[in-house]
């Protein structure tokens, strides 16, 4: 007899349970329910956005300070930038070339040129 009364108070409390997890999984589902959820998470992601924003431009501060000082412009306002980098050119000639001025392509001056465009290829 206790073994009946036993899987009879577990069978109903199953059934309390399982009805009561239901009941709550259709409470979430409905309508009301999903807009709120979804009016929530839009408002979550707004503030990691906005938090987001923040960091980049406190970053970007960052970043103008640093180059201000590296440049100097901090320092002093009425100072001058540096001088700018002298660039050298590449020279495209054969080594024996360079030495005696003979440039690799066929010029107007010495009258080699031709209009035949294949020539060169």
């Amino acid at each position: 007899m206790f073994r009946r009364t036993f899987w009879f108070t577990a069978g109903a409390a199953a059934g309390v349970w399982a009805t009561t997890k239901v009941n709550r999984k259709l409470k979430q589902l409905t309508p009301e329910s999903l807009a709120a959820q979804a009016a929530n998470k839009a408002i979550d992601a707004g503030h990691r956005l906005k938090d987001f924003a923040f960091d980049v431009r406190a970053g970007m501060a960052q970043r103008e300070a640093e180059l201000g000082e590296a440049l100097g412009l901090e320092n002093d306002p009425d100072a001058e930038l540096p001088a700018p980098r002298r660039v050298v050119a590449i020279d495209n000639r054969a080594p024996g070339a360079r030495k005696h001025g003979i440039t690799s392509h066929p010029t107007y001056e010495n009258g080699s040129y031709t209009y035949n465009r294949n020539e060169d290829h």
